[in-house]
């Protein structure tokens, strides 16, 4: 199986201000083209031998392949969370144009 050429990234917060953050900063770093926030989820989850409920946000990161490592080391860097939800889904299909700009907008920026 090829490695597919974009991805969509996906972490949550626990608040719209850190999703905005995280978004601003993923973007400004060109590590992803684009980054849909979606408005409060529900999880639900063990930590720490307790079962718990919280309010998140979700963000998903349109980005490539070839970006994704750096945009790992972005969220573990910027996140406040012990262990943040960081979970690449390939994309295997799409509409050309949107992936070519996917591909443009997070292309490494070089230095004349």
């Amino acid at each position: 199986m090829t490695t597919p050429a974009w991805l969509t990234v996906l972490t949550t917060t626990d608040s719209e201000e850190k999703a905005h953050s995280l978004a601003q900063g993923v973007v400004e770093a060109r590590l992803a083209a684009c980054v849909q926030i979606s408005a409060p989820v529900t999880s639900v989850y063990r930590w720490q031998n307790a079962i718990e409920t919280t309010e998140e946000w979700q963000l998903l990161f349109k980005t490539t392949t070839e970006r994704y490592e750096e945009l790992e080391a972005h969220l573990r860097a910027a996140h406040d969370y012990e262990i943040p939800e960081i979970v690449a889904i390939p994309v295997v299909r799409g509409s050309a144009p949107y992936l070519a700009w996917v591909s443009a907008e997070t292309a490494p920026v070089t230095s004349l």
